[in-house]
């Protein structure tokens, strides 16, 4: 452990004998790795009087609780994994939290049908039908409802990891500090997930990981520097305000910053009721190290900007507006990207190829922002080149190539900075935790490494297999599940319309993929109730039954404070989903038992019941909640 801790203060830029304050323990570190008490010199007593020592061991520890985590946490304990999650926060979402309150973007902004589903698109779901009133807070409560309620997560706020005991080329352990409590815990697992964002938990593994902008002689790509730096993408602080019935005056404090009208000649004020983007500063600066200084320096920027809407005269309709609210925790774009066994670039991301061990896709731009931020407004804040189609991400750029049992998910993945500009957004993230969470769980079940699953070509099929039945879309790759009996079924239907026939059900796609066909039973209900019919031709044993509805993929779905990226979404449950549902299941014609759907708002449903022999399965829709179709992609049965 000394030489690793040595090797991370080395990463932290911490020389020979330099001295590593633990604000812990009240103890100082050399680079010789022996510590020097000062707490029982100084009180009588030593740290072990005061903090409580908890031994735990888990499957999968993961370290970072923003929508990589929230997913990756998810995944595994959905398929068995015992689960112990740790968050430096109160809040789950990371960015998309309400202490941050970034909207989650994705590859749905290529404005085709490319939302990200799985696991994110069932929170987003979640959020939009509990909460029209908009609440941030409420998206936070959905996240910790879905975590807190499974019986294999075991949740740990205010948490914060500062120790990883490597053995070998495994971590064996990791240590955590909860504040709250006092807690000291030493965490065995068999996995470890690194989804802080800033990729700690490998920093403290000493694992290999990249910083910076690379040099275009090193991947060849065309937006790489000519030498490489150190220079990152910035934070930012956003705020929102609320207009009133009255004048709202509003005096800056003395630190905030002064700002002309020149300084908005590259930075739009369209609106205030929510912040700005372009309120970035620190890629200058060591992004997580300067992270006080950026934090003090954003809040100057937050108030000064405002003071400019309030008190420049070039906004006299703002007279009426104040702000409600302001962030105090920076959103972070860029800081430590891990090294796996592929690093991803400009040019794949271009190409647009379908890796074979692809396992999530993303679509924002490579949207770059410079480093500089406010700290010069004669720039522009970005540079941004929209992609022509989604491009995968394979499995290999999230898993450690130093460390045997890391995986990772979220912006510190095995990107360089370019191809970061597009995969660092939260919906793209969420997907990557959903594939790490899943790669765990069924490398473990198999008895297989993560790590090796790239080879054993079997092996990583049934692997993405696996996501897909779980709703993580992967890019051409369809439904060839043996185990999946709706596949072996004749379909047929009480009314279909010309381009959605009830065969559609089985095609194996269970999403509109901007191929210009559908791919989904589509049947008017202006009539009454619809039925689809599924029948084999000798009994089957069935205990298990899977739906995915429609929920309007082609719109964005996120919560949002901005009101213009509010405007073309839905607030509540989406019109297409079918809402009351009938499943009856017959043997000879004789009605065995149903299952009654009733208020669905969510696109991949599950319904298990006891092992039954039947012969025909009858799927009714009763009601929508608004569209005149019964729409579903997909039906899948399993014994």
């Amino acid at each position: 452990m000394k030489n690793n801790r040595r090797s991370f203060l080395r990463n932290l830029g911490i020389g020979s004998g330099a001295l590593l304050v633990n604000p812990v323990f009240g103890m100082t570190t050399g680079d010789s790795g022996e510590s020097q008490d000062r707490t029982e010199e100084n009180t009588g007593f030593i740290a072990s009087d005061v903090f409580v020592k908890r031994n735990l061991t888990t499957d999968f520890l993961v370290a970072g609780g923003g929508m990589a985590g929230v997913c990756a946490a998810l995944a595994a304990a959905r398929n068995g994994m015992k689960v112990i999650f740790i968050q430096n926060r109160s809040r789950l979402g990371g960015n998309a939290s309400s202490e941050i309150r970034m909207h989650i973007c994705g590859a749905s902004q290529l404005n085709q049908v490319w939302r990200e589903s799985g696991l994110l698109e069932e929170i987003l779901l979640t959020e939009a039908a509990i909460n029209p009133q908009r609440c941030w807070e409420m998206l936070d409560y959905v996240m910790y409802d879905k975590v807190l309620t499974n019986p294999n997560i075991t949740l740990l706020f205010d948490t914060s990891l500062y120790e990883v005991v490597r053995k070998g080329k495994s971590i064996d352990s990791i240590k955590a500090y909860c504040s709250q409590t006092e807690e000291i815990y030493d965490i065995k697992a068999k996995y470890f997930a690194d989804c802080t964002g800033d990729g700690t938990l490998a920093a403290l593994a000493a694992a290999d990981f990249m910083r910076g902008r690379e040099a275009k002689s090193e991947y060849n790509e065309a937006l790489g520097l000519e030498k490489r730096d150190d220079i990152t993408m910035g934070n930012s602080l956003l705020f929102q305000s609320t207009e009133h019935d009255k004048p709202m005056p509003f005096k800056a404090p003395a630190w905030a910053r002064k700002y002309q009208f020149e300084d908005f000649k590259y930075r739009k004020i369209h609106s205030w009721e929510y912040g700005y983007w372009w309120i970035e500063l620190g890629g200058l600066e060591n992004i997580v190290h300067d992270g006080q200084k950026i934090r003090h320096d954003l809040m100057a920027v937050v108030f000064g900007v405002w003071d400019y809407i309030k008190n420049s005269g070039n906004h006299p309709e703002s007279a009426n507006w104040a702000l409600s609210w302001h962030g105090a925790i920076p959103g972070k774009r860029e800081s430590r990207r891990i090294k796996g066994d592929y690093v991803l670039t400009q040019n794949d991301v271009l190409k647009q190829e379908n890796f074979e061990d692809r396992v999530a896709y993303g679509g924002w731009p490579l949207d770059d922002h410079l480093p500089a931020g406010m700290d010069d407004t004669s720039l522009s804040p970005f540079r941004s080149i929209g992609l022509k189609g989604p491009y995968s991400i394979p499995l290999r750029c999230l898993y450690s190539n130093s460390v045997d049992n890391l995986v990772m998910a979220g912006r510190n993945i095995s990107v360089t900075h370019v191809a970061l500009s597009t995969t660092r957004v939260m919906a793209t993230c969420a997907t990557l935790g959903q594939a790490i969470g899943t790669a765990v769980a069924f490398a473990v079940n198999n008895k297989i490494k993560v790590n090796a699953l790239v080879g054993n070509k079997e092996k990583l099929k049934e692997y993405q297999q696996l996501l897909l039945r779980q709703d993580q879309a992967i890019l051409n790759v369809q439904n060839s599940d043996k185990k999946d009996l709706a596949l072996q079924a004749s379909i047929s239907a009480s009314n279909e319309s010309d381009n959605g026939q009830a065969i559609l059900v089985i095609d194996g796609i269970n999403r509109d993929i901007a191929d210009g066909k559908l791919h989904q039973w589509r049947a008017d209900m202006t009539s009454g109730e619809q039925f689809l019919e599924l029948q084999w031709k000798s009994p089957q044993a069935l205990s298990l039954i899977e739906f995915t509805f429609d929920t309007g993929l082609n719109r964005h779905l996120r919560l949002s404070g901005e009101n213009g990226t509010m405007k073309s979404q839905v607030r509540g449950p989406q019109p297409e989903t079918i809402s009351d549902y009938q499943v009856e299941f017959y043997l000879k014609d004789r009605l065995l038992h149903k299952i009654e759907g009733k208020d669905n708002f969510l696109r991949k449903v599950a319904h298990s019941f006891n092992t039954s022999e039947v012969d025909r399965v009858r799927f009714v829709a009763k009601k929508t909640h608004g569209d005149k179709y019964a729409k579903v992609f997909e039906i899948r049965c399993y014994a």
